[in-house]
């Protein structure tokens, strides 16, 4: 939730207006930004009907795939929960270009999942009910902007984004139905997940780790849809 929080507040959404949630700033006013971003959170993790934006926390995300590294993995019907409770680090927005930095204590992604291949070095396979924890992500996310005209008045589109991610404390895996529900296997598989879980999560993690971002960058794109320009900036 936050990290679509943050893209709002890095546009300074003027207060009193289409989002009046939202402290308005000057662009170079990172401290503001901050501010703003920190206190809109509670507000924009329920949604914005009125706005046409989704609830974040929770996030339904659609399906995920990968083969990398020898792994084919395939995520669905996937909730993401604890978005709402991340904090804002870091705001800076230069021209065209903002750069936002969060913190999320605790993220927790469940689904469905098959997966087939190698993790790391152990063959592994199975299908069935997944969920991932992780503890202290910091999410870094920039995006560029550009300007497009509507009905008499300038609007901004998101034209590209990139994210990098690390996480500090730890993730826990667990996976249903490994081998065939063979369980001294699975307990083998989670073991040694659970104890590499830093080199796991930069092989399993990437897709959906996107994804998400990817759905917070929509509503990002929704706002800007419905609030033009000229609301959105103090400069």
């Amino acid at each position: 939730m936050l990290f679509f929080l943050i893209g709002a507040v890095v546009c300074s959404v003027a207060s009193g207006q289409l989002a009046p949630f939202i402290t308005p700033c000057r662009q170079a006013d990172s401290a503001c930004h901050l501010s703003s971003a920190n206190r809109a959170a509670p507000i924009l993790a329920a949604g914005v009907p009125q706005l046409g934006l989704a609830s974040l926390d929770p996030m339904r995300v659609g399906r995920v795939a990968s083969n990398q590294a020898g792994l084919d993995l395939e995520m669905t019907d996937t909730t993401v929960k604890g978005l709402g409770k991340c904090v804002v680090l870091n705001v800076r927005r230069t021209g065209k270009k903002t750069s936002l930095e969060l913190k999320c204590p605790t993220v927790l992604v469940t689904g469905d999942y098959k997966l087939g291949g190698k993790l790391l070095i152990l063959p592994i396979e199975g299908n069935g009910k997944y969920k991932i924890k992780i503890r202290d992500i910091i999410v870094k996310i920039q995006y560029e902007t550009a300007e497009e005209e509507r009905g008499g008045e300038k609007y901004w589109r998101v034209i590209n984004w990139k994210h990098t991610t690390d996480v500090q404390t730890n993730v826990q895996y667990q996976f249903q139905n490994l081998f065939n529900g063979n369980k001294q296997a699975a307990d083998s598989i989670h073991q040694f997940a659970n104890s590499n879980w830093k080199e796991i999560y930069h092989e399993v993690a990437p897709p959906v780790v996107k994804a998400i971002i990817g759905n917070v960058v929509k509503e990002i794109e929704k706002l800007f849809q419905k609030v033009p320009i000229n609301q959105l900036s103090l400069d």
